[in-house]
């Protein structure tokens, strides 16, 4: 099983699928489908459309995740 522990931004793969983590509003989201990031920045993996988002975290994606907060395990 793959390590579902939140990671930095910063450390995020590139062609991988990925749940992202945003801070809106001052509160945190995780969103609730597969990102990959790419060179041109981050795209959803059922649409290959751009997601225009700010991630501050990242985790190995699962069909069977439950949405948590980075940190919230």
């Amino acid at each position: 099983m793959a390590d579902r522990a939140w990671q930095p931004i910063t450390t995020a793969p590139f062609d991988r699928d990925l749940q992202l983590s945003v801070i809106e509003n001052g509160e945190v989201y995780s969103l609730v489908f597969a990102c990959r990031r790419t060179a041109a920045g981050w795209v959803a993996c059922a649409t290959n459309h751009v997601v225009v988002v700010r991630p501050t975290h990242w985790r190995e994606w699962s069909d069977e995740l439950s949405p948590q907060e980075p940190g919230r395990h």
